[in-house]
């Protein structure tokens, strides 16, 4: 029997069994790639084209063309929120050593190591939330510890979050703890992987201590290193949560970064500027994105050689 006499169903039966293997895992990602253009792609396209508008959410759109950068250009909070951002980004990349060097030291056999994993741990699993409230505790001038341990030397109380010299800082350091414990997770797993045999063969070179660490054990943390770098980068330039508990941006706007103040124009008593808050989210993208892309190229040049 030739095929044009074979039933359609049988026809199509057959077809679906011949591409199984190759369709199925595209319907596979199907569902998570339509929610990532829906969620994602879409609105960041859609952000471009309203930071153009001077839009209240609400009414009717008017277009303005580059009006809304030109007053970006001229606005001294969008200054020191992106003056903010460049310490962040500067401060936050401590997390990485940091991570590094806890995980170098729970990566070996010391008596009580799972408490120590444990309470390194602990950090990453609460919310930013409440890491801003204990450091809000933490720098209260009145019963903060900070301060009690400052008394022990004499010092005088230290009003961290209301005084602009110290706040960005003191919520830096807030971001700290929580960033420090997830670079470990990710050095702890890469170390799972390190090669015994290299480290083996360093031993029989005499290679120890930082020369172990630089030329045998850096070099195979590079995957990790590398998302470390990406994630507290993005991380840097999306901190929202810890200024919105513990300053609210305060005092006086020192401690806005631009996230924060995008929510502030957009969002807040500001007027609802959607436009305006737009342009400050474009600007933000922009800067992640030159950050990611030069370490995308970064990865691509070590794989050329």
């Amino acid at each position: 029997m030739t095929q044009a006499a074979l039933p359609q169903s049988t026809v199509r039966k057959s077809w679906w069994r011949r591409n199984q293997i190759a369709i199925t895992p595209y319907l596979f990602l199907a569902p998570g790639v339509l929610f990532f253009a829906v969620y994602v792609i879409i609105p960041i396209f859609q952000s471009f084209g309203i930071s153009l508008q001077d839009w209240d959410g609400l009414g009717q759109p008017t277009y303005v063309g580059l009006e809304n950068y030109r007053e970006l250009g001229n606005d001294p909070a969008f200054y020191t929120s992106l003056k903010n951002n460049v310490w962040w980004l500067l401060l936050y990349l401590l997390a990485i050593p940091a991570g590094l060097g806890i995980a170098l030291f729970l990566n070996q056999t010391v008596t009580g190591i799972r408490i120590y994993k444990s309470l390194f741990f602990f950090p990453f699993v609460i919310s930013q939330v409440v890491v801003g409230l204990v450091f809000t505790w933490f720098y209260d001038p009145a019963f903060g510890l900070l301060n009690v341990m400052l008394g022990w030397f004499g010092a005088g109380p230290i009003n961290v979050l209301g005084d602009p010299r110290y706040v960005t800082f003191g919520i830096i350091l807030a971001g700290l703890w929580p960033q420090t414990a997830y670079c470990m997770i990710l050095y702890l797993t890469g170390l799972n992987a390190v090669n015994p045999e290299q480290i083996e063969a360093g031993r029989l070179d005499n290679a120890k201590g930082w020369r172990m660490l630089w030329h045998i054990v850096l070099p195979q943390l590079k995957p990790a290193t590398f998302i470390a770098f990406v994630v507290t980068i993005i991380g840097a330039l999306r901190s929202f949560d810890l200024i919105s508990i513990m300053t609210q941006g305060g005092p006086f706007g020192s401690s806005r970064v631009l996230s924060f103040y995008m929510f502030e124009v957009a969002l807040s008593e500001y007027g609802f500027r959607m436009g305006y808050g737009a342009a400050i989210a474009v600007v933000l993208f922009l800067i992640m994105l030159c950050f990611i892309a030069y370490f995308l190229f970064s990865m691509y040049r070590e794989e050329r050689r």
